[in-house]
């Protein structure tokens, strides 16, 4: 059902996550508008549509009887002025960059009602960077939602009214999504700021500890009872989004080597134009990958320490999200779990695992964990300090 206060959502930005998301919207009963500056774009929406379609119809949200409804209450417009005219909320998603972020914003600042809401999807570029171009910025916060999951985080900025944060995390609920509030902007919101690193790690483990795709992947899913390991997430994703991300972030507790080692290592799929699922073949050939076939984990033995890298950059890296106050452990772990469908956060692994186990291992750096000492030491800090207080996080 849609929520009192908006009517019409109006999508700026017509490639993947506009489609993903004006879709979802219109399924929910929200009129809907969908802009882009680029006739070619606006022209392939219909069949980012009908891809869009079958996968939420495929993974439940919906049934296909809402589809055709769906899209009747979707409209085409190129011009922005008309576009915003009517809305209620506006969300963004064009290039990430940050000049053409900042010139979008002030002109919808201009444009839109003061009634509006106006959001940005950036994965990339945070709240502070763009907010001061609005003159309105008690309307304006980061909505920036996953593509294939229903987690949606919600960064409100310095100026952001709380009426207008509790309306967008009611928009979230009435379009079947799960709401994150974070009480601080940070570099990958929160699920992005474990995942990127758990990433990262794997490919570490291939790149300077000799271990192969295979065997990362089946570590990570016979540790976790996951469907596929940090190589299918790169498949699915795409090779050259990864790459792309290698490129425009620097990870401050990463060592830089690895970063130029990642972008070489990507580099050479993408050259021989092995991008993932979407090309047929990247780390596994598709559409029946080797990590799908009930072979594939049998041969999991002795894969301990590369599970255990892994983990330790996950729950590390969820540590430093608590530590520097964006979310609590409750909320690191609702992240992780709406956003990769595991049934353990970070924070109840640690449970589990006990602080002086985790203390071990990130001392240890197992397998190239690749957290500098600054980082290591917040961590560390961070939990005996908490596990001191309440024991541990059970309440999680």
């Amino acid at each position: 059902m849609t929520v009192p206060g908006i009517n019409t959502v109006c999508y700026v930005g017509a490639g993947t996550m506009g489609c993903y998301n004006s879709l979802a919207a219109a399924i929910s009963g929200y009129d809907v508008v969908l802009q882009d500056v680029n006739p070619e774009t606006l022209a392939g929406v219909g069949q980012r549509h009908q891809e869009f379609a079958a996968m939420l119809v495929g993974g439940g949200y919906c049934g296909q009887d809402a589809i055709p409804a769906a899209l009747a209450r979707v409209t085409i417009q190129p011009d922005l002025a008309q576009a915003v005219a009517d809305a209620d909320l506006v969300s963004e998603s064009v290039f990430e960059r940050l000049d053409i972020k900042r010139d979008v914003h002030a002109k919808l600042d201009s444009m839109c009602s003061p009634r509006t809401l106006i959001t940005t999807n950036s994965s990339i570029l945070q709240v502070s960077q763009i907010e001061d171009v609005l003159q309105h910025g008690e309307r304006f916060a980061a909505l920036h939602s996953h593509l294939g999951s229903p987690l949606v985080d919600i960064v409100p900025g310095p100026r952001t009214d709380a009426a207008c944060v509790e309306l967008l995390r009611r928009y979230v609920l009435s379009i079947s999504g799960v709401p994150l509030v974070l009480k601080k902007e940070y570099p990958g919101y929160v699920l992005n700021a474990m995942l990127g690193p758990v990433l990262s790690v794997a490919q570490s483990l291939v790149l300077d500890g000799g271990a192969t795709v295979e065997d990362v992947d089946r570590a990570w899913m016979t540790s976790r009872s996951a469907v596929m390991g940090p190589f299918g997430m790169i498949d699915l994703f795409g090779i050259n989004l990864i790459h792309d991300t290698w490129e425009q972030q620097e990870r401050s507790h990463y060592l830089p080597a690895l970063r130029e080692q990642a972008l070489d290592f990507l580099g050479s799929y993408m050259k021989q134009g092995h991008l993932g699922m979407k090309s047929g073949r990247g780390f596994y050939r598709y559409p029946e990958p080797a990590y799908q076939r009930p072979e594939f984990l049998s041969e999991a033995r002795g894969l301990e320490d590369l599970a255990a890298a892994l983990e330790v950059a996950l729950i590390g890296n969820a540590v430093l999200i608590a530590a520097a106050g964006v979310a609590d452990a409750e909320q690191v772990d609702q992240a992780w779990q709406a956003g990769t469908y595991l049934n353990s956060g970070p924070f109840e692994i640690l449970s589990s695992m006990g602080f002086e186990a985790f203390s071990r291992m990130l001392s240890r750096e197992v397998a190239g964990a690749r957290f500098s000492d600054v980082a290591a030491a917040r961590v560390k800090d961070y939990l005996g300090t908490e596990f001191a207080r309440t024991g541990g996080f059970h309440h999680v």
